[in-house]
């Protein structure tokens, strides 16, 4: 079994409890970011990594269309959002044509991804030029004490659950080609962080 099939098989097994064990955070700290990044947004929008569909109530009046590898989190999501347009999908081999989106969104999905600098060329291909690519993510912190603790749960994490808490997303971005147009720390230190990207010329 390769990387990606050992996290789908995570995933799916997390979506039985995914819902009650994010909620004391949603309530606290997710929610008003999600709904601060997304509802603004106009235009054909591509969710990378739905998963339950957190960020579905929060889109106004866009073409939507949002992707998951996990069956489980996906089956979920449909049945919260009959009307969605919601897909099976990789992150790292998307099915869309190039130059298809004005805004490509991921909120804590660069973390769990086997293979985040291919899937953030994807996403690249397939925004327009003109486009944004927003990724509300938690990182690997700069603080060396809170990067230790990251660095010695993350086999924990990844195991139980499927994503890792001490990602580069800052540097894997950079990998993957794009150009970074925002990088702002919003909570626990600089542990949460929103980054907007564009393809450049």
């Amino acid at each position: 079994m390769n990387e990606t099939e050992k996290i789908k098989k995570r995933y799916n097994r997390y979506s039985y409890i995914y819902d009650c064990t994010e909620c004391p955070c949603e309530l606290f700290s997710f929610q008003k970011y999600r709904k601060n990044i997304i509802s603004s947004l106009g235009g054909k929008v591509l969710e990378v990594g739905v998963g339950t569909g957190k960020n579905i109530p929060y889109y106004n009046k866009v073409d939507y269309t949002g992707i998951d590898f996990s069956k489980n989190m996906l089956a979920k999501a449909k049945k919260k959002f009959p009307k969605a347009k919601l897909l099976y999908g990789d992150a790292q081999e998307l099915e869309f044509k190039d130059n298809s989106f004005d805004y490509v969104i991921t909120t804590f999905v660069l973390c769990s991804i086997p293979d985040p600098v291919k899937a953030l060329k994807e996403m690249k291909r397939v925004v327009k030029k003109e486009g944004k690519i927003i990724m509300l993510e938690h990182v690997r912190s700069k603080n060396r004490l809170i990067a230790l603790w990251q660095d010695i749960h993350n086999p924990i994490t990844k195991f139980l659950f499927g994503f890792n808490i001490n990602r580069d997303t800052k540097q894997n971005i950079h990998k993957a080609g794009l150009i970074m147009t925002k990088d702002q720390a919003l909570a626990l230190g600089d542990v949460l962080q929103l980054f907007e990207a564009r393809k450049g010329d």
